[in-house]
């Protein structure tokens, strides 16, 4: 497998940060749930982090377990408080678009389509695209030998997320026009059981869900991030209104995802199954060898550079370009320089 080269990252450009519109103060989530609150810890109040719940595999995982997290937040007076479970992106923007969340995870390509409509988050950091645990999956045996073969099949994808972004981005780069293939959109959750019983011929899908799929020796990648030529980040967003009252918060939010996320490259195994290895959240088998050998291979979570920020321009250009959204984006006035927060 091809190690994802490394890339010396740079701050954000101040004439681009400067173009971040921050909205007015939303209700904040400290302990006493007051409005207005004041900096963390300036007068002996907690204040806490709303993360939806990071389930049984990754850095936010273990730091929930150990304690490490909240440990390295009480140093700025803050503190996590899990909410729901992590998923799509799509929900999460619209539940800090409510003040009902606080931090999420998730793509540049459904970040972009969420960005579209009224964001109330910024983003402030990225890893690099996965160049091995993205991809189109296809069946073993299914006769699909090239991403060509695909003209006429159905295609299951996350609307305006990873899955059509993969798709589309696939097509393009062979000169399919992408009306040559249906597109089947469906939640990724729910996807699994559609694409096993042979409903639909292939699936544009990234490595939560891909790696079971591989895992379970029936599926492999027709074409993975590297080959399809994939820029799609993964990104760390905040509520707006929690980084203007908070900056200190989302900078050590910011060093411990960063610190943790090298530690988790180097030895991927020691974050998988943290609280169980049994049980449908366990990643066993096969599976957890794939895994592995994604994560040893993949990105850290760095500062959003200016190199990033072009390779998101072009995302959003591409998505305006193929009628996903109605124009293009500007994602250059929704990021936060975390390097500068204080």
């Amino acid at each position: 497998m091809n190690i994802t080269r490394p890339r010396l990252r740079t701050t954000v450009p101040s004439a681009l940060l400067a173009a971040a519109a921050l909205l007015a103060l939303s209700a904040c989530s400290t302990s006493d749930d007051s409005n207005g609150r004041e900096p963390a810890g300036s007068s002996g109040k907690t204040v806490d982090v709303r993360i939806p719940d990071p389930g049984n595999s990754g850095v936010l995982a273990l730091g929930k377990k150990d304690g490490s997290l909240d440990k390295a937040l009480g140093k700025v007076g803050a503190r996590v408080k899990w909410t729901g479970s992590a998923g799509p992106f799509a929900p999460a923007a619209q539940a800090m678009n409510a003040d009902q969340l606080d931090i999420a995870t998730g793509s540049i390509t459904s970040g972009i389509t969420s960005l579209s409509q009224r964001p109330g988050f910024q983003f402030f950091t990225a890893v690099d695209p996965d160049a091995k645990g993205e991809g189109i999956l296809v069946r073993d045996g299914s006769g699909i030998e090239s991403v060509a073969d695909l003209v006429g099949k159905k295609v299951a994808v996350n609307q305006g997320g990873t899955g059509e972004y993969l798709l589309l981005k696939a097509l393009a780069k062979e000169k399919i026009p992408a009306d040559q293939v249906e597109r089947v959109y469906l939640r990724p959750d729910q996807t699994a059981a559609v694409f096993n019983a042979g409903q639909v011929d292939a699936w544009a899908v990234w490595a939560t869900y891909a790696v079971a799929e591989i895992g379970s020796g029936k599926a492999h990648f027709l074409a993975d991030g590297e080959a399809i030529g994939s820029d799609n980040y993964s990104l760390n967003a905040v509520r707006t209104g929690f980084a203007e009252q908070h900056p200190a918060v989302v900078k050590a939010l910011y060093d411990y995802l960063h610190t943790a996320s090298v530690k988790e490259k180097e030895d991927p195994a020691a974050y998988l199954n943290v609280f169980t290895d049994v049980g449908p959240t366990a990643v066993t088998g096969k599976a957890k060898d794939v895994q592995t050998e994604i994560t040893a291979t993949s990105g850290t979570v760095d500062p959003i550079g200016p190199e990033d920020i072009a390779r998101f321009e072009s995302v959003a250009a591409f998505y305006a370009e193929q009628k996903v959204t109605k124009e293009k984006v500007d994602v250059a006035a929704h990021l936060l320089d975390v390097e500068k927060l204080t």
